[in-house]
């Protein structure tokens, strides 16, 4: 495995020769061996079309690829680390959210409308977040930050998962959402998103769920 929980905000990740892992810029905070970061203007494995997609969603999170041969602790701002590990699924996640992944994985943009429908380009007016989502897709590792801790919800065709938008850190699987409105109109005049809005996840997978709000 490459990447090491070593506490709840900082995990080591091993880097082998031939090898590389993307990282967010200032994630470094010790490594051991022989290691380079180099700022990684391409995307990762998306390629250029992967940077303008991220651009276009303002999601320009500043990537570093990391090579060489040793080990490197990553953590960002005190916030809570959580590894994931996918075995040949897509995992969506807001690109600000990632801490570093391995190269592995191939690097994509999705329009979140594309799974809500308008429902799904409102959510990203509502929250603040952005109308596009980071992929990311193969085996491989990836390390994700929030807010107070994280937990792994799974989603079953039998059983959907509603989530305040705000609360949502990540999903993986054969999953479709859609954002829903828990009261009228009239009564969301002057709320923010909370308990007014709710994000369905429907379908076969998981989805990750922060413990606080606050955005990072």
């Amino acid at each position: 495995m490459t990447f090491q929980e070593l506490n709840s905000k900082m995990v080591e990740a091993t880097v082998a020769p031939g090898q590389r892992l993307f990282s967010q810029r200032g994630a470094m905070l010790a490594y051991r061996g022989e290691v380079s970061f180099t700022p990684n203007i391409s995307g990762g494995q998306g390629g250029i079309m992967s940077m303008i997609g991220r651009r276009v969603a303002n999601e320009a999170t500043p990537l570093m690829t990391v090579e060489g041969s040793g080990t490197v602790l990553f953590g960002h701002g005190g916030h809570h680390v959580q590894v994931i590990n996918l075995a040949g699924d897509t995992l969506y996640v807001e690109a600000d959210r990632l801490l570093a992944f391995e190269g592995t994985l191939e690097q994509g943009t999705m329009f979140m409308g594309s799974q809500g429908g308008v429902m799904g380009m409102v959510r990203g007016q509502v929250t603040g977040q952005g109308l596009f989502t980071t992929t990311l897709k193969g085996h491989g590792a990836v390390a994700v930050m929030a807010h107070g801790g994280v937990i792994e919800l799974p989603i079953t065709p039998q059983r959907p998962v509603h989530v305040d938008p705000q609360a949502y850190v990540a999903h993986h699987g054969d999953v479709r959402n859609k954002l829903s409105t828990a009261l009228g109109w009239r009564d969301m005049v002057g709320r923010g998103s909370g308990e007014a809005f709710q994000l369905e996840l429907s379908g076969n997978g998981a989805v990750y769920v922060q413990a606080s709000e606050e955005k990072l």
